[in-house]
């Protein structure tokens, strides 16, 4: 398994020291403790990607603040919000501005390493999407204009000679712009082609 990063945000020292002592059981888990959402701030560009432990109560930059720093540059980290008891309006801004869960605390020690776990496969999940979407988006980007028109009208379900009619070419023209932007596309197959293009949320207008 990988070395993974965890980032515990909390103003309280016992609560930061108490949640690394038992994540620090965790094989191949590098842990980094902050004070502060402003001290975490200050070094998210130099960070590795992880899993943030955000507590929102804190002085300076809460945790929904933070949170909303975060989202910019999605899907780099997973956060999971603590809160105090009874904290549901904290909870649904949370989910709105891109939190993966949240726990009250006190929360019990194997709750916390449940969430911790499912917050890094959901992160992971999310950062293998993210990729197969710019791979996408950057085969799209190496077509030609004539190339992506003609893609359009295969997303589009149209055959060879209506794709021809409706860009006043000939269906060998069309068979010889699909050959060509299926090389660049990668694919061998006209469903791979179109699982590229949706994968691209392709857009002719793009």
């Amino acid at each position: 398994m990988s070395t993974r990063s965890i980032y515990i945000v909390d103003d309280d020292e016992a609560v930061r020291a108490g949640m690394q002592a038992l994540l620090s059981v965790k094989p191949n888990l590098l842990i980094f403790p902050y004070r502060s959402g402003d001290d975490f701030l200050a070094q998210l560009d130099d960070m590795q990607s992880g899993c943030v432990l955000l507590d929102y109560d804190m002085p300076g930059a809460n945790g929904l603040d933070v949170l909303r720093e975060l989202s910019a540059v999605s899907p780099k980290f997973g956060a999971i919000i603590l809160t105090g008891r009874g904290a549901t309006s904290v909870a649904v801004q949370a989910w709105k501005l891109g939190a993966l869960d949240f726990l009250e605390k006190p929360c019990e020690p194997q709750v916390l390493l449940e969430v911790v776990e499912n917050a890094f496969s959901k992160l992971e999940q999310d950062q293998h999407a993210a990729a197969r979407v710019e791979t996408a988006q950057q085969a799209i980007a190496k077509l030609t204009p004539r190339e992506r028109e003609v893609l359009a009208g295969l997303v589009a379900g149209s055959a060879n000679k209506v794709i021809g009619y409706e860009l006043d070419i000939s269906p060998r023209t069309v068979e010889i712009h699909r050959a060509n932007l299926m090389d660049k596309l990668g694919v061998r197959s006209l469903s791979e082609a179109l699982r590229v293009a949706f994968a691209a949320d392709f857009n002719l207008a793009d």
